[in-house]
């Protein structure tokens, strides 16, 4: 399957997957809200999963499987025995830890939350108890996608999760039908209520599972253990793993600093929950452009590093950047100027949104870097170099804690967790910058500097698109306009000056004849 192609696939399945994760957001708001000690305390809980899960999973998954499995696939076998090698081992190793995990909950609950009350704090631990077990169910999901990119077969990684989100949908709604909406205190909450609630978030990522497995059984790989681990490469596949398990083990030390910091804000203030709602509308627009255009082209890094066709890699890791970059651009650009109607979405009122909207704001910062690091990350992982980008993440984590730190020392609880997301985005840029320069010094030259003025006249272009947007918001009224009155109209609002503002920015692109704009409209028609 071409860049193309696969680019559509998986773009149209995260798009898909990332609308129905919004209504899916918005359900559940309605039913618990957004600002309040029960929705925190059930977004701790709901956290811990992936939170563990980034740690064991991500990063080994992303860097060590998809290139060994592009290796293995030249086997006589297609690698159906290393496969087989690798599902067993995988399915062990998270299987243990997320039964340890599960028993240690309230350990969890107290290291993420240390501020909370006592009875939000056993609110939060009897959720955990319900969600922790989707971890092994989220590292099994992602075991089998990963493999099934590195054989090209992007589509059901990239559009099983919708069933996640409609099997949480309804739950979420008979939540409400059985027990009422907005439940963002702690009272009255029961077993019953607990139950339904967690265990539907759950039931949703086992669904997404299954469905994977019944995909992975079609393309016409055996699904079958294999406990002869003897000869798989577990020496080199290990020394890529440490890497890359202490890589994402620094981001969760990271995030464990920064929900110890933003917790203390529960009740009246923008939380936790307020800021997963805000890096959910982030990652709509990082899924269904960075991960559904890199993804592919991690691939083919992958597939021209095997090859030794270094000088294929040096143009793919250009074009990569210049077309993601191009479209991620104008994805700042639109859901900046959106973002108060777009918080209404995840808020019970306008009030609500105000708060929450320089929470979306301060991660968009980093929207830009984050896709530029995504492709330098992958060509290191495809080179088989675990211990960069460990180096440059571990600079990054520090240098997030200080900033994270400085917050909690300086910040009102009223701003803080806007503060921690600005902060986030300052230490990723940085990364990103450190990033390149070591891919430069360990591979040579790859042209990045001519890419990063590309993509600066892309956000000087950006500039007057975005005035066009806020113009229209300011034309309706502003924070006084139809576009706060209600969650519908909120989403309303938003596409309407994220339209507004992707025409103003295409046009001109168009006008100053950018040779990316033919390169990105070629992928779309094709799409």
């Amino acid at each position: 399957m071409g860049i193309g192609r696969a680019s559509a696939v998986i773009a149209a399945g995260t798009l898909v997957s990332r609308l129905t994760g919004l209504l899916r957001a918005v359900v559940l708001v309605a039913a618990i809200g957004s600002v309040g000690m029960a929705s925190d305390a059930f977004a701790v809980a709901n956290q811990l999963p992936n939170s563990i899960y980034q740690v064991i999973s991500a990063g080994v998954l992303t860097g060590v499987v998809v290139p060994q499995v592009v290796r293995a696939t030249a086997h006589k076998d297609s690698g159906h025995a290393f496969l087989a090698k690798l599902l067993t081992l995988g399915t062990l190793i998270v299987g243990t830890i997320t039964l340890m995990a599960t028993l240690s909950a309230p350990l969890l609950i107290n290291l993420f939350a240390p501020a909370f009350g006592p009875d939000q704090s056993a609110l939060a631990t009897q959720f955990a108890y319900w969600c922790i077990p989707q971890l092994f169910f989220y590292g099994m999901f992602a075991l089998l996608g990963e493999i099934l990119n590195a054989r090209r077969v992007f589509g059901p990684y990239a559009w099983a999760p919708i069933v996640n989100n409609v099997v949480s949908i309804a739950g979420f709604a008979l939540f409400m039908v059985l027990f009422g909406q907005s439940r963002a205190g702690l009272e009255g909450w029961n077993g019953e209520m607990i139950t339904l609630l967690a265990g539907t978030a759950t039931l949703g990522v086992v669904a997404q599972t299954v469905v994977l497995i019944l995909f992975w059984r079609r393309v016409g790989i055996p699904l079958r253990l294999d406990f002869r681990w003897r000869g798989m490469g577990l020496g080199r596949m290990g020394k890529l793993a440490f890497w890359t398990f202490l890589t994402t083990l620094a981001g969760q030390v990271v995030g464990l600093v920064q929900s110890r910091v933003v917790t203390p804000a529960s009740g009246e203030n923008a939380s936790v929950a307020a800021s997963g709602y805000a890096w959910l509308v982030f990652m709509v627009a990082y899924s269904t452009i960075v991960l559904a255009i890199g993804t592919p082209y991690f691939t083919r890094i992958s597939e021209q590093v095997a090859a030794e066709e270094h000088e294929d890699v040096r143009e793919t890791v250009r074009q990569s950047i210049r077309i993601l970059g191009l479209l991620v651009i104008v994805a700042m650009a639109a859901i900046a100027v959106a973002s108060i109607p777009a918080a209404r979405i995840f808020s019970s009122s306008g009030a609500e949104a105000v708060l929450i909207a320089p929470l979306l704001l301060a991660y968009l910062v980093s929207l830009l870097p984050l896709a530029v690091l995504f492709i330098v990350q992958r060509t290191f992982y495809a080179y088989g170099d675990a211990r960069t980008p460990f180096v440059y993440t571990l600079i990054q984590a520090a240098l997030l804690i200080v900033l994270t730190l400085i917050v909690a020392a300086s910040t009102p609880l009223e701003q803080r967790a806007a503060m921690v997301a600005l902060a986030q985005s300052v230490a990723s840029t940085v990364q990103t910058v450190i990033a390149a320069i070591m891919l430069r010094r360990k591979f040579g030259s790859f042209g990045l500097g001519r890419t990063m003025l590309t993509l600066g006249r892309f956000v000087l272009m950006a500039v007057p698109a975005a005035a066009a947007g806020w113009g229209v918001f300011l034309l309706v009224g502003g924070v006084d306009s139809w576009m706060l009155s209600g969650m519908l109209q909120g989403a309303l609002g938003a596409a309407l000056i994220a339209v507004v503002t992707a025409v103003v920015f295409a046009a001109l692109l168009a006008l100053f004849r950018v040779p990316e704009l033919s390169a990105a409209m070629r992928m779309l028609r094709r799409r």
